[in-house]
């Protein structure tokens, strides 16, 4: 049985990037997770085909600037915190955040 991030001791959860714009994320991601349904909703109804994927391209801009906003937090934060801690951890992070870079662009 897993545990839920709210269960641990607030000194095991880690301190990421993005935390001070968590909610903020959260909200983002609430009103991405409607868009979806209401493209689902649009299949359902049999909408026209260019409705349809306007939406869908709505979608992919809103997760994009959602992938940016993490990704400059995560350069911003984990990889300038992990170069400040040795060469070889900031190397690590900067092939993390390169390798993430690439899944985004595929």
């Amino acid at each position: 049985m897993t545990q839920g991030i709210d269960s641990f001791p607030s000194s095991a959860v880690a301190d990421h990037g993005y935390s001070d714009g968590k909610e903020a994320y959260l909200r983002r991601l609430k009103l991405i997770e409607g868009q979806v349904r209401g493209i689902a909703r649009m299949v359902g109804e049999d909408a026209y085909c260019i409705d349809i994927l306007t939406q869908v391209a709505a979608v992919n801009k809103a997760l994009h600037a959602v992938s940016m906003g993490l990704l400059e937090e995560h350069i911003g934060h984990c990889v300038v915190n992990a170069a400040a801690t040795s060469d070889e951890a900031g190397e690590a992070k900067v092939k993390e955040a390169t390798a993430a870079i690439g899944r985004l662009l595929r």
